[in-house]
């Protein structure tokens, strides 16, 4: 059996860890195992085919930036694509993200219509099913549910600095959609298949698979020397982490936090740039982002409570993370985001509500973070374990093959 996955980058960030997984995971059950990407990356297990190259996401910079045509340019580099395709000729494709400025949805999507070939499409975002922006629930629009407009998030990502061409946008993708009899659709949360459901993509299957994580990387390791290094004895530890800091994932609340704090507590940020670590108040610790998922690992171990404080997210993999390093967590009622935490394992509370997150915080901190750790761990171990959650996929991809050839 041949395995095609299409993502916009390899191995590196969430989607693109989660692609190489399900390949590597593929190729334990004796498929071949290939992934396209059209962006960046880390070596792969996988085959591996480039789609583009730098000058073609330039040139989808900027029809995206001037003409809102985001996924609708990179034509030669798509129609190239199309003949690996035809030479690989896989028996399932899988697509994640064809965001990203490196692929035109459009031209892929007419010619796997043709093929009698099954197609997963895993959400980790909205885009798929909007005219423009990739989530909504910030500003609370809800045009997605009927037809695009007037985006009032036109200059956020994929921005655009001329033209709102979402109502177009939106359009062409429910009618590209409407035609794919072949397509099952893997949202990552409940809350994403809820809004999948009232979406066009409705009339599909839609099929809940939550993110795993690898369970022997994060674990509770000895981070001793994570601790001298980062001068960290004797101190509360509070932890955030996200690939980019902005509004929209708590970062602004975090240095409203840190009016709260006690002098023994300390806020510690994994994955901030230059200029943020620059300003940071003294009392929070700036990280720069880290490839290496074993530090990672090391600096949920090392904290006595992970708070994700997003207000727009699908279902963030940094909850399961922390829970698997036996860390609870506190995180806001967005999205998917709760889903990942029982009550013995941290707690939910409503968006900005620095006071009550205080609260938590201290209950934890009373209680002691060795109270939740059992908890949190096999939450983590029944639940999220990457082997079982991407066993899923494999077991869906037989499911579809054996179903295409009664």
């Amino acid at each position: 059996m041949k395995l095609l996955q299409i993502n916009s980058v390899i191995n590196t960030g969430s989607t693109g860890r989660i692609a190489e997984d399900i390949g590597k995971l593929a190729k334990l059950n004796s498929w071949e195992s290939y992934i396209a990407y059209g962006r960046y990356g880390n070596k792969s297990e996988s085959k591996v085919i480039k789609i583009g190259s730098i000058f073609n996401v330039l040139c989808h910079v900027i029809l995206t930036r001037i003409f809102d045509l985001h996924g609708l340019a990179s034509n030669k580099a798509t129609r190239v694509f199309l003949k690996e395709i035809e030479k690989i000729n896989p028996d399932i494709v899988h697509i994640h993200n064809l965001h990203g400025y490196y692929i035109n949805y459009e031209i892929l999507l007419e010619y796997l219509k043709t093929k009698s070939i099954p197609i997963v499409l895993t959400l980790h975002d909205c885009w798929i099913f909007t005219g423009h922006c990739a989530y909504y629930s910030f500003i609370k629009c809800d045009k997605w549910k009927t037809e695009c407009f007037k985006c009032p998030q036109k200059s956020a990502y994929p921005s655009s600095i001329g033209l709102d061409n979402s109502r177009k946008n939106f359009n062409k993708k429910r009618h590209l959609f409407k035609q794919m009899s072949n397509l099952t659709i893997i949202p990552v949360s409940g809350w994403l298949a809820s809004q999948a459901r009232e979406s066009f993509l409705a009339p599909h299957k839609i099929k809940v698979i939550n993110n795993g994580v690898d369970l022997e990387i994060f674990s509770a390791e000895n981070h001793g020397s994570l601790i001298k290094k980062s001068s960290l004895q004797d101190k509360f530890i509070i932890l955030g982490v996200a690939n980019i800091w902005d509004k929209r994932k708590g970062f602004d609340d975090f240095i409203l936090l840190t009016k709260f704090l006690e002098k023994d507590e300390v806020i510690v940020l994994v994955g901030l740039n230059k200029k943020q670590i620059k300003n940071l108040p003294s009392n929070i610790l700036g990280v720069e982002r880290t490839e290496s998922t074993t530090e990672l690992a090391e600096f949920y171990s090392l904290a006595d409570v992970f708070f994700n404080p997003t207000w727009e997210d699908n279902f963030p993999t940094t909850n399961i993370e922390s829970l698997a390093c036996g860390t609870p967590v506190i995180t806001y009622y967005t999205g998917g985001s709760p889903e990942a935490v029982s009550k013995e394992t941290g707690f939910v509370c409503e968006q900005g509500n620095l006071e009550d997150v205080v609260k938590k915080i201290r209950i934890i901190k009373n209680n002691g973070k060795e109270i939740y750790f059992d908890a949190c761990r096999k939450r983590a171990v029944d639940y999220y374990n990457k082997e079982n959650r991407y066993s899923d996929y494999i077991d869906l991809y037989k499911r579809l093959i054996n179903e295409q050839n009664v």
